[in-house]
């Protein structure tokens, strides 16, 4: 649509508020999807006569392939339309999620979430791209602990409803979130495709002026992302964290067997051990304060925001063991309820019983600190690349992290299954997670590493969007 012919509410505040609760809201349905069938791991080996590890390594190619397919839609989306791309991309992942549904044996499934998988990347990298462009950089890590966080609440929804809605028929969790990202992507249709670079500093002039930033990302521009000094710390620690995190995605099958080992049915454990997994990811909600704390000292150092996440990663530790080691003892649910008795029971064992209160505190305490990662990483990557590049790096990086998170994932339940020979369950998840918290550690060296090279990296995107803007907005622009 050319802009004479667009109507006068075309890109006004109200249009890009609705722009971004629609991509905030296919953010959380991505990682609704991505979060299903590991919350319905036990129900799935049933239903298709296959085996945890089988699972495992299904979920491990999926997150893999979804951040290998980031890649390129990173650079496409940096060079093209994105608001086609990401239009089309979430129909992909829409009718890979509704074909698993229909799955009645292993392959089957494993094959339609591949597909799944394929569209589930647009939103990573050319979502993040278009976001980034709405957001100044003052406010950027506040603003993006809201992006981090609605992806976080869209792995809790999607946990719950596939341990709610998948603990008997897993089709039904499949059904219910294809249909939803069918819903929302008629919505995106009607959304506002921001000018790249819409609220940098920088080039406030330009675009008051009515000018374009016509640049686009080339190949050979490629090797200058990567020797960006900060690009590389950015993408190792996601490396080494996502492995740490992707061990997380067992917590719900931990809890299930802790639910079992204390008597109950193994529908009762699915739920029970889905309920307990979204109370305790609550901690993500201080991902807001994290964000705005890596604001407040950017303004006072460039340096802030990798400060807060490396200090946020490391304190996180001695929680998670706290976490996965606690016991469910003196657990008291009603065998065979519903899910809104369960729902109830269990809250009330957070406040009565001290084994679930103690485990539900060092859970919040332990994704409290995490979240510190996730805004300010979001806000780095926006920080140091110029606006044409952001979504072909976050494609890169998003592939390090999904290597890293499928290798966590896929090797913690080859770890725990091995060591079930020695280790009745659930102690044998405890162990297995524990040991993958160990990556956590060179993240935070990473960060720091990141704290000395970041603003170098800063000043001089600053700079070059400066002379850009301060160009003849009539001449062709460069291939920078």
């Amino acid at each position: 649509m050319r802009e004479r012919d667009r109507p006068s509410w075309w890109g006004g505040r109200g249009h890009v508020l609705f722009t971004i609760v629609v991509f905030v809201t296919l953010a959380s349905l991505d990682n609704a999807a991505l979060a299903t069938i590991p919350s319905m791991v036990l129900p799935v080996t049933e239903a298709l006569d296959t085996s945890k590890t089988a699972v495992g390594f299904m979920t491990a190619t999926v997150i893999f392939v979804t951040a290998l397919s980031a890649v390129g839609w990173g650079y496409w989306g940096d060079r093209s339309d994105r608001k086609r791309l990401l239009f089309w991309g979430t129909l992909v992942w829409v009718v890979g999620t509704g074909l698993s549904s229909t799955a009645s044996a292993f392959w089957q499934l494993f094959a339609w979430q591949i597909v799944t998988a394929v569209g589930l990347g647009v939103i990573a990298s050319v979502g993040f791209s278009v976001i980034s462009d709405f957001v100044s950089p003052q406010r950027r890590g506040l603003a993006m602990s809201f992006w981090g966080l609605s992806q976080g609440i869209g792995g809790i929804v999607g946990g719950l409803l596939a341990s709610q809605l998948g603990a008997d028929d897993f089709s039904l969790a499949l059904r219910a979130i294809a249909a939803l990202g069918g819903l929302v992507s008629i919505l995106y249709l009607f959304t506002y495709d921001p000018p790249r670079g819409l609220r940098e500093p920088d080039l406030s002039a330009l675009h008051d002026s009515g000018a374009d930033y016509e640049y686009r990302i080339d190949v050979d521009q490629l090797p200058e992302l990567w020797n960006r000094k900060t690009n590389r710390w950015l993408i190792l620690q996601g490396l080494s964290a996502q492995v740490a995190y992707g061990s997380l995605i067992w917590v719900p099958l931990l809890y299930q067997e802790k639910v079992m080992a204390a008597g109950y049915d193994l529908s009762t454990a699915t739920k029970v051990g889905g309920i307990l997994g979204a109370i305790f990811q609550l901690g993500g909600i201080f991902s807001i304060l994290a964000g705005h704390i890596g604001d407040r000292l950017q303004l006072r150092t460039l340096s802030g925001r990798a400060i807060v996440s490396s200090i946020g990663i490391l304190g996180a530790i001695p929680f998670f063991l706290l976490f996965f080691f606690l016991p469910l003892n003196n657990l008291e649910v009603t065998n065979g309820a519903g899910t809104a008795t369960l729902i109830g029971e269990v809250l009330q064992q957070a406040v009565t019983n001290p084994w679930v209160a103690a485990t539900f505190l060092a859970a919040v305490g332990a994704v409290a600190l995490t979240g510190a990662d996730s805004p300010n990483w979001f806000a780095l990557i926006s920080d140091v690349n110029l606006p044409e590049h952001r979504g072909t790096i976050f494609g890169v990086a998003n592939f390090a992290n999904g290597t890293g998170r499928a290798a966590g994932n896929g090797l913690t339940g080859a770890v725990a299954g091995a060591l079930e020979r020695a280790l009745p369950a659930p102690l044998n998840w405890a162990v297995g997670l524990t040991i993958f918290q160990v990556f956590f550690l060179p993240t935070g060296y990473c960060y720091y590493r990141a704290a000395q090279t970041s603003p170098a990296d800063i000043t001089e995107v600053r700079s070059i969007l400066s002379q850009r803007a301060g160009e003849n907005s009539d001449s062709p622009p460069s291939d920078r």
